[in-house]
């Protein structure tokens, strides 16, 4: 497979999956190539907690009446009447879970009456970098998320309750729910720094020698940081709004965190800005390469073909081989015994005088 064509296969929609105009909104249309969903309970209090693979919806109140907070995680978005269990129980909005099901929805932030519900995109560790979709309903004692495929982008946060490190154990859900966020974020960080190393090297590398591969490096980077800006540009509003706006759900110790996480998202959207730039600059700078190694090549050939036309012409003049016999004014050094010389040595007395003047205009 070609990488044209490669690229084609790997890219993902702009809009949800069988996504039609004039389609009926909050109808849960799945990818049945998506996993089955799987159903994992990870319910705390400060002073215990409990990790659970939940076969059933219907067990799941259990857990909410027993635990002060219960984050249930839902992997695999391939059966849709899973899913609509789930939202009768959270008491879902349609249009909410039609955003999960789209695996390519913009970062966003939505208030429901008993709940809030977020989108944002976690980076995969691995090139090229690509994001996963992460899902998340934030309701009074509990915190629902969903991801198409199973991964450990917020596996941090399962073992800070588990190991019950920082204050996350004695939160409510709303710090579930900013963890979450923040753990996400935090992703976007080493993979800005590699990133960056890619950066560097890419300058020495195009500098030094610019290379069609090269070129192609310079394409991969820069849509890798589009595939980021994509996913990270809509996150300041959504913290943002999370801020300002008086929610039940959230307390304001919990808002306070929010600020935290505002400036590292933001911090983040500048680094994707000025690393796009450079790699514009380094599409520019390739380009000026090539056009100066180009030049450099013209320059010599150039010289070369200068020195060549006056050799030429003397090499002309004397091949064409007149009588002297019939006339004086043919070419005398026909009968000369060193004739030949003497027209050899022209052309090397030609050519280093002209060699002298373009080394002393500095064409050389």
């Amino acid at each position: 497979m070609s990488r044209r064509s490669r690229k084609r296969h790997t890219r993902k929609r702009l809009v949800g999956k069988d996504f039609f105009p004039g389609s009926v909104p909050g109808i849960l249309t799945v990818d049945f190539e998506s996993p089955r969903p799987a159903i994992r309970v990870l319910a705390y209090g400060p002073d215990a907690w409990i990790e659970e693979d939940v076969s059933s919806v219907g067990s799941l109140p259990e857990y909410l009446r027993k635990w002060p907070v219960t984050w249930i995680q839902v992997t695999g978005l391939g059966d849709a009447q899973i899913l609509q269990e789930i939202g009768i129980l959270f008491n879902l909005h349609r249009l909410a879970l039609e955003d999960v099901v789209s695996n390519n929805q913009r970062g966003k932030f939505e208030p429901y009456e008993d709940h809030l519900f977020l989108v944002g995109h976690i980076p995969k560790d691995e090139e090229p970098f690509e994001t996963e979709q992460l899902s998340i309903f934030i309701g009074k004692n509990y915190v629902l998320t969903f991801q198409e495929r199973s991964g450990d982008g917020v596996g941090v946060i399962r073992e800070r309750i588990r190991e019950k490190r920082g204050r996350i154990r004695n939160m409510g859900a709303d710090y579930l729910g900013y963890a979450l966020l923040d753990s996400m974020i935090d992703h976007y960080l080493p993979i800005l720094e590699t990133l960056d190393t890619r950066l560097e090297e890419l300058e020495d590398e195009i500098f030094e020698r610019p290379t069609d591969e090269g070129r192609s490096k310079i394409h991969d980077l820069k849509r890798e940081l589009r595939t980021l800006r994509k996913a990270v540009w809509p996150l300041p509003d959504v913290v943002e709004m999370l801020m300002k706006d008086d929610f039940p759900s959230l307390t304001e110790t919990t808002r306070v965190y929010l600020r935290d996480c505002h400036d590292h998202i933001v911090h983040i959207t500048e680094l994707i800005e000025i690393f796009e730039d450079q790699a514009s600059d380094l599409m520019d700078l390739y380009l000026s390469s090539v056009s100066a190694r180009m030049n450099d090549v013209m320059k010599v050939l150039t010289v070369i073909a200068t020195i060549f036309i006056p050799l030429t012409f003397i090499a002309g003049i004397y091949g064409m081989n007149f009588n002297t016999e019939i006339s004086s004014w043919n070419m005398p050094e026909l009968d000369w015994y060193w004739g030949y010389p003497f027209a050899l040595g022209l052309m090397v007395a030609v050519a280093g005088m002209l060699l002298l003047f373009f080394k002393r205009r500095r064409w050389l």
